[in-house]
């Protein structure tokens, strides 16, 4: 019968069934056909699997990527990147990847950076003489950033799956983000020297050290906000000094005309702050990222309309439905093969041929490599962790660290064919054809497995901030 689960649900998505039709689908069949648990079973598992407090993340997460490239705030992170490194030698690359950087604190997913400042990105780097297939592949590359650095959509369905802190996971993030944006930034430096790139624009101090007071700028807000509120030596200072002082100074470098992405680039000090501070849970940070993008696109820039704030609603209503049909399939499927025990018996099948764990995580890493070729990254996520935790767990690798490992190959599998999403929406945004995009991003999946193998056998990559906040 459990052979029967999987060869049904592999021939529905053989066929072009949905994703979350096939799993419970298949599920049903299953529960049917061995007629030892009630058929109401498959219904209180799927209820139950999206009855999850965590999982309100995902479509305020969702909104307040689609509000920030509706609003225009995208155009803003991406001249404050241009006046940051635009002046180096292959610019708008280095812009590419830093601007991806930023964006990645705020939306937590891939496909929104690709739709949202890649098309800015490939356009200016058409425009400068940059031949197309650098510019869909570092973009497509730099993309891969978002759902590692926090906030991040798939690592909250990872926590959900797991039963890991989400707070963990996003700690986690954040050094291998910044290491997959130096490995591309290298990559960006060889080409420009063998190809010749110039600078895109005139090195300039005025220019750079106002991209670096809007920086300061972010960080003493960030600064003074904590000081004000969370240190204790202030706590019998009066409210209304206290409550007014950070919105004095946040108003205060609003007003300068060169700080034009000063109000966007809170953002992500706004949410790793006030999660970092306990203020507010990863769950609500989504809520708070999604109400931020809604103020500045509405009350300061003025650039978001009600009709936009409707159609970005409906635009995430349809995705948050389909990904919680996804999770509540993937509940039922991964409750099967949990009490028919194919997680132990695949744990043990693999434990009798190595228990040496590099050898396990290698093998791993090339079985998932695989998996996000074929499979999308929140169907793949609630697939695979109830079969491959256990076993990571009996290797003694820690689920926070097993938790980027998975992301972070799921993000590859956005660059590869045949289901690759970052691929298809690189080939509208640049007008070429699939196979086209394809070939431009293959070169930079090699900064990407570097930053892989480098994750995966130096845990403390991962493990460092983590241990330092939360353990």
């Amino acid at each position: 019968m459990t052979l029967f689960l999987f060869v049904t649900f592999l021939l529905a998505m053989l066929i072009g069934v949905p994703v979350a039709v096939a799993l419970g689908g298949s599920s049903m069949l299953y529960v049917i056909g061995a007629g030892t648990v009630p058929d109401l079973v498959v219904v209180h598992r799927m209820v139950s699997g999206v009855d999850s407090f965590p999982l309100l993340a995902v479509p305020f997460f969702i909104m307040a990527g689609s509000l920030m490239n509706t609003a225009g705030i995208t155009e803003r992170i991406y001249d404050f990147a241009l006046a940051l490194v635009g002046w180096l030698k292959g610019g708008l690359g280095h812009v590419n990847v830093v601007g991806s950087v930023i964006f990645a604190g705020m939306s937590g997913t891939a496909v929104a950076d690709a739709g949202g400042l890649g098309n800015i990105e490939i356009k200016a780097m058409r425009d400068h003489g940059y031949d197309v297939e650098f510019a869909v592949g570092i973009t497509g590359a730099s993309s891969t950033i978002g759902p590692i650095i926090p906030p991040s959509l798939p690592m909250v369905i990872y926590g959900v799956m797991a039963n890991t802190s989400i707070g963990q996971l996003f700690a986690a993030g954040f050094i291998p983000g910044l290491l997959m944006a130096a490995t591309m930034m290298v990559m960006v430096a060889y080409y420009a020297h063998t190809r010749g790139f110039q600078r895109d624009m005139v090195f300039s101090w005025t220019t750079l050290g106002w991209a670096f007071g809007e920086l300061v700028a972010v960080l003493l807000t960030g600064y003074i906000a904590y000081e004000l509120w969370f240190d204790e030596s202030l706590k019998s200072w009066p409210l209304w000094f206290r409550g007014p002082a950070p919105l004095v100074f946040l108003a205060g470098c609003a007003l300068v005309p060169r700080f034009r992405a000063y109000l966007p680039l809170l953002t992500p000090v706004l949410l790793i702050g006030g999660m970092s501070t306990g203020a507010f849970t990863p769950t609500e940070a989504a809520i708070a990222a999604a109400v931020y993008a809604i103020f500045l696109g509405m009350v300061v820039y003025r650039t978001l309309t009600w009709r936009g704030l409707l159609r970005v609603s409906m635009e995430t209503i349809e995705t948050t439905t389909i990904i919680l049909l996804i999770v509540a399939g993937a509940s039922i499927f991964g409750w099967l093969i949990t009490t028919s025990r194919v997680t132990d018996n695949i744990a043990d099948i693999v434990l009798s041929i190595t228990d040496t764990q590099w050898i396990v995580l290698l093998l791993v890493n090339l079985f998932l490599l695989i998996v996000g070729c074929f499979m999308e990254t929140i169907a793949a996520i609630t697939i695979l962790v109830p079969v491959l935790l256990p076993l990571m767990t009996k290797i003694g690798v820690d689920p926070v660290h097993f938790g980027l490992i998975m992301v972070l190959n799921l993000m590859i599998g956005l660059l590869t064919p045949p289901v690759g999403m970052v691929l298809y929406i690189l080939a509208r945004v640049a007008k070429i054809s699939f196979d086209r995009a394809t070939r431009a991003c293959a070169p930079f999946l090699v900064p990407l497995l570097v930053t892989l193998v480098l994750v995966t056998y130096i845990p403390s990559l991962s493990l460092w901030l983590p241990t330092m906040f939360y353990r």
